[in-house]
């Protein structure tokens, strides 16, 4: 598959099969995603895989803060990837100080971008990804054994093998998106 069909077939999956996802096939993933440009190249997004059944159904009903769309898709995931981000790296020069006036944000960025290029990787593997917002940061910290204050949780990404080819939602027109100056 080409690059461009990637970007505009890939879609966000809710339904999955039963289909087990080899830890091996999640390596080659995350061997492409690491390759996703970052602030100075900081690298700083990490991966963390959840088969562990217990710990995704605590996440689905005690971490998604009532969003109980992202509780049926936990449950649904096979796998849960749980992107953490380390914090003041992206954005930050050594001394602490913020380079740019999007100070912390530009962390949410980094980390989209390795989101994004996790996602893609996977749909070429043919695996179904949703990324997810609605998270309890420091419940899913806790639940990780993850102690380091300056981890943060960037996202929650449901990883199957898809059981639906969901139809993509309308987007605006290209002259709504760009202006020419």
């Amino acid at each position: 598959m080409d690059a461009l069909e990637m970007l505009t077939n890939r879609r966000s999956v809710r339904k999955f099969t039963d289909k087990e996802v080899p830890r091996e096939v999640i390596e080659k993933i995350v061997e492409t995603a690491r390759m996703a440009p970052s602030w100075k190249n900081t690298q700083t997004a990490r991966f963390t895989a959840v088969y562990d059944q217990d710990i995704k159904k605590k996440i689905a009903e005690e971490g998604t803060l009532g969003f109980v769309q992202n509780t049926a898709t936990i449950n649904a995931s096979p796998v849960l990837i749980v992107e953490t981000t380390i914090g003041k790296r992206s954005g930050y020069e050594r001394d602490g100080s913020f380079t740019t006036a999007k100070g912390t944000h530009w962390e949410s960025f980094d980390a989209g971008i390795a989101a994004q290029t996790f996602c893609l990787a996977a749909y070429e593997q043919g695996l179904g990804t949703i990324i997810m917002g609605y998270f309890d940061e420091d419940m899913i910290k806790e639940l990780l054994g993850i102690d380091d204050e300056d981890m943060r949780v960037s996202a929650v990404i449901g990883l199957g093998y898809p059981a639906e080819e969901p139809v993509a939602p309308p987007r605006k027109d290209v002259e709504k998106l760009l202006t020419f100056v």
